[in-house]
Formats: C-alpha cells, structure tokens, sequence
C-alpha cells in the first residue's frame, strides 16, 4: 500500500531585493473597512503575517474572524474598540511589528492619507481654453512636487483634505525616529466599497461617486451628474491596489520615508462618462433594460448644498511607487467596474427592494 506524499511547504516569501520576508505581527486599524478587509484577505491568503484587526465592527471580516477558519487559527484575532478614548490600543500596539497608526511606540507606520491633499491642479486656474491645460506638468500630481492648492475657507469641501494634510505634515516632523510610509490612495474600487445610503448607511449620507451612481442604478434612478459631470478622475482595482501595500509592508528599506501614489493613470474618465459606462456594465450585470433617460444634470449646489468646491482633475504620477517597488496597476476601468457592480447587485438588489417597498407602504 504507497502512502501519499506529504505536501511540499510552501516556498519561503521573499522581499524585492531576494531576501526572505520575515513573518510579522501587523495591527490594522480599520481592519473592518472597504481597504481593511482587503488587506485582511490578502496577508491571511498569502503570507504568513500575523493580524491584530481593530475597528467597531467586522461585518467586512466576518468570514476570517467569527470564529476563524481552523487554517487561521493563531494568525488573526479581532478587536472592537474605538481608538479615540480606548487604552487597550496601546497594549496592541506594543505587541506589533507594523501599524496604520502609532505615536510613541517605536513601531513602524504606514499611514493611509488620500489624493485630496493635492486640491486643485495647477492648470485648473489657467482659462478653460488655455493649451497649457493640457500639458502634463499643469495636470499631474507627484509627491514630491505638486503644491497642495486647497479653495477658500468658506468652501468646506476642503476641511477633509486639509485634515489629512496636517496628519503628513506631523509625521513627516517626528522627532522619535519614526520609521513611516505614506500611501495617497487614487479611488479604489471594488466590492464592498462605502455603502448604499438607507441600507447599510445613514438615508441622508453621501458616498463617493461610484456607490453614489451604484444606488441610482440599484433603485433605478438617473444618475445625477454634479455640474455636468466633466471632472476627470481616475480608478484602481482595490486588489490591485493591496498588492501595492503588502510591497510597502514586506520591503521597509525601499518603502521607509516616501510618499506613494496608489492609483491607475490609464483608467482616466470624466464622471459623465464613469456614468455611461456604469450604466451599460449595470444592464449587461442585471439584466435590466436602463432607462430612457440614465442620467440627469444637478448643480453642486443641490446636491452637496452651499459651500461645495471640486477639483477638474486628479492624475497621479507613478515615478516613485514604479522605482521603490515595481509596482503598476493591471486591471482595467470596464473589468473593474463589472466586478464591482456584479457585487453591489448581489449584495444589495434585494434589500434595496425592501426599503423601496417599506418607504412606499409608510408614505
């Protein structure tokens, strides 16, 4: 009788540079978000790190934490508690190689900022018919160059922004030593992104574009393009964004000290064209004929109320993060938004449904 043989183990990780990749002890706060979870899956499926999972709740990590599967037992334990005013933060902190957020611990931090720091373009205070417009260096924003152009004081589209831009000024100012990594995330994009408004958000929030417009077609809406929807933005596939990250985790020395763009420059639409794509990607995904009208125009003014600024557009350079890491996006915009929107009508058709029905009962 032959035996079987024992499978092989699993080849040793290795960092850019050829080295093996120790496994680490990594504490993510927000672990039970959109980015959070991902990075969740990424690290249990393919290293042998270890998760300390903190955030108020694991609805996006039920599947890895309640309980964990016996493959991961050891490797990922959740915490709920809210890091404002939680003392139990600090403990975990201490016991982990890495952290998305830390002050005096002498532990490593990759901080997750956002592309609205940039503000607005240089080029966006040129005249609309200016050819400099059109020039690259007017339009595209590098890490280490763009200046952060932020709009009036009175518009408070720009408090968010200035927020985190305080956060990188503070980290890049530490006097301990902090050993950090900067991430300024290009919208990522893919299933369990934000939420729909009355169903697992509040009725009267505002998520980004592309849920803002995955609601419309869920409720079948017209898509509200804000002042004819002609800013220009670009998307990235969430999973092609984590890879980025688990880079930055497993190589310290290329990682340590920079600020990376995370985004897809090739995937660069108008919002009025994100929307007519959305809307045939949705009837190919539903099944669902769209409707004579897709889409209808509304000022910012009605839709986000007095005070709204926006930027025209917001294409990342990928110098740094191509030469510290080798990293480039792969999946395309229509790949992308099929995966997404094949979730959101999934997840969410039903329910969407029911609220429908409820509101309309009650009224």
């Amino acid at each position: 009788m032959s035996s079987s043989p024992s499978p092989s183990p699993a080849p040793a990780r290795l960092d850019l540079d050829g080295n093996p990749v120790a496994p680490l002890t990594i504490c993510i706060i927000g672990a039970g978000g959109f980015i959070g979870s991902h990075l969740c899956e990424k690290l249990m499926a393919e290293t042998a790190h270890v998760v300390l999972a903190v955030d108020v709740y694991c609805d996006k990590i039920r599947h890895l934490v309640d309980p964990a599967p016996p493959h991961l037992a050891g490797r990922i334990s959740f915490h709920r508690l809210n890091i404002k005013n939680d003392p139990r933060l600090e403990g975990l902190i201490k016991m982990a190689d890495l952290v998305k957020y830390c002050s005096d611990n002498t532990k490593r931090l990759i901080h997750f900022s956002t592309c609205e720091i940039y503000g607005k373009t240089i080029g966006s205070f040129l005249p609309k018919d200016h050819p400099l417009r059109k020039e690259p260096e007017f339009y595209v924003l590098k890490e280490d160059e763009s200046p952060c152009i932020f709009g009036p004081i009175v518009k408070q589209r720009w408090s968010y922004a200035c927020a985190k831009q305080l956060i990188e000024r503070l980290i890049f100012g530490a006097e301990n030593g902090l050993e950090f990594t900067i991430v300024r995330p290009f919208n990522w994009i893919g299933p369990r992104m934000d939420f729909i408004p009355g169903v697992d958000g509040p009725s009267e929030g505002v998520p980004r574009v592309l849920a803002c417009f995955s609601n419309n077609l869920l409720r079948r809406e017209p898509l509200k393009l804000v002042d004819g929807g002609q800013s220009q933005r670009t998307f990235v596939y969430i999973k092609d964004a984590i890879e980025a990250v688990v880079l930055m985790i497993e190589n310290p020395t290329r990682a340590n000290g920079h600020i990376f763009n995370v985004g897809n420059p090739n995937n660069e639409v108008t919002v009025r064209e994100l929307a007519q794509m959305m809307t045939e990607v949705y009837a190919n995904v539903s099944g669902e004929v769209p409707l004579d009208e897709p889409m209808i125009d509304v000022s910012s003014s009605q839709f986000y109320g007095e005070g709204y600024d926006d930027s025209d557009k917001r294409i990342p350079d990928m110098t740094i993060i191509n030469k510290q890491l080798g990293w480039n996006p792969k999946t395309p915009l229509k790949d992308l938004l099929e995966t997404t929107l094949t979730y959101q009508h999934k997840t969410y058709k039903e329910a969407v449904k029911r609220q429908m029905s409820q509101a309309s009962a009650s009224s």
